[in-house]
């Protein structure tokens, strides 16, 4: 009996140190103009294990999805994807004139050196759902530079 409890007890510790983490770096958010109800957020994902990145929330906007920027007819075309499969150990860049997290009915224009804070929300293998904050510091307009480099967030999920 000892065995067994022993075993069991083993087996849900060896469970929780498995648990698939997503590091998540370079993240940024595009500058807006003050009428302007849109802007993507662009990153680089890299899980332990296979996921996929299923819905992302912020509270700066009323609409949060996952697009793709793919061309069509010789015509770039943005749509909305139900999910980014992640192959584990790859990293997988969100970047503008690809894959990206739209933010829409935007709150407020967001400015240069304001951070964007952004729920990211997975599903491992066993399609269990666990989340992860960042904090994607705002790239202002005509910067130039293509990618900022994330200063907070690259902690932990929650459950």
């Amino acid at each position: 009996m000892k065995k067994l409890i022993i075993t069991g007890l083993l087996a849900v510790t060896t469970a929780a140190w498995a648990q698939t983490v997503v590091k998540v770096e370079d993240a940024w958010v595009r500058g807006t103009v003050a009428t302007q109800k849109a802007s993507g957020a662009f990153m680089r994902l890299t899980p332990s294990a296979n996921a996929r990145l299923v819905a992302a929330e912020s509270p700066v906007a009323g609409v949060v999805e996952i697009h793709e920027m793919a061309m069509e007819n010789d015509v770039m075309r943005m749509r909305q994807i139900p999910g980014l499969d992640l192959a584990a150990g790859r990293t997988m860049e969100l970047k503008p004139g690809g894959y990206h997290v739209m933010l829409m009915d935007l709150k407020q224009p967001l400015k240069g050196g304001e951070t964007v804070p952004i729920t990211l929300v997975f599903e491992d293998a066993a399609k269990q759902r666990f989340t992860q904050q960042i904090e994607a510091p705002v790239q202002a307009l005509g910067s130039g530079n293509t990618a900022a480099p994330m200063k907070h967030g690259q902690g932990g999920h929650k459950h």
